[in-house]
């Protein structure tokens, strides 16, 4: 089965196709012929999921899935939340991200935090969405040059390690993209019984 990933995050490409089941390929936007951007206008990680899924599904009329994902810090109110891509300004680097976040710790006891991804499979105007969770604290400095986004200062809990110093195979042990995406796999293996 192919399905298409509405992301143009190559590090989430990167991430989803190491796990994906066999009998799935996952096909990026850039081999549909999409290079432009898409929409996330919405102040709920659900709703980002959803919009970015319709949009392409209506677009190029077809199937597809998205996610969103945020980070969700308890100490700051739960940012940076859905606009954890964006934190830092709507051209942030993830480094940029990451000073912010570490600034706004700054001398904060609670560390809580947890990584939230959301899948959504849109299907010719019908979507079921699919939740991934993963607990942790956030670190004082950056460890490990692993991953991307918020990864060197996201320790997630049963762990010792930030995720940017575990490789793909570790991190896919904890990963809330992972859990999200081994529901939404397994609610395609049902319906294609």
């Amino acid at each position: 089965m192919k399905i298409i990933f509405a992301t143009s995050n190559q590090h989430k490409l990167k991430e989803v196709k190491s796990i994906a089941l066999s009998g799935i390929e996952i096909v990026s936007l850039k081999e549909i012929g999409f290079e432009g951007e898409l929409p996330e206008t919405h102040e709920t990680i659900e709703e980002n999921s959803l919009e970015k899924a319709e949009y392409l599904s209506k677009k190029f009329n077809t199937t597809c899935f998205a996610e969103d994902t945020g980070l969700i810090i308890d100490a700051i109110n739960g940012e940076p939340g859905v606009y954890s891509a964006r934190y830092a300004g709507e051209n942030a680097t993830f480094d940029d991200n990451v000073n912010k976040v570490l600034s706004k710790m700054e001398g904060k006891e609670n560390r809580m935090a947890r990584f939230k991804t959301v899948i959504t499979y849109y299907l010719q105007g019908n979507y079921v969405q699919f939740e991934g969770i993963t607990e942790g604290e956030i670190l004082n400095e950056r460890k490990g040059t692993e991953g991307f986004g918020y990864d060197p200062i996201f320790v997630p809990e049963g762990s010792t390690k930030a995720y940017a110093e575990m490789t793909l195979e570790e991190k896919n042990k904890f990963s809330h993209r992972k859990k999200s995406f081994d529901l939404f796999a397994n609610h395609l293996q049902q319906i294609s019984v």
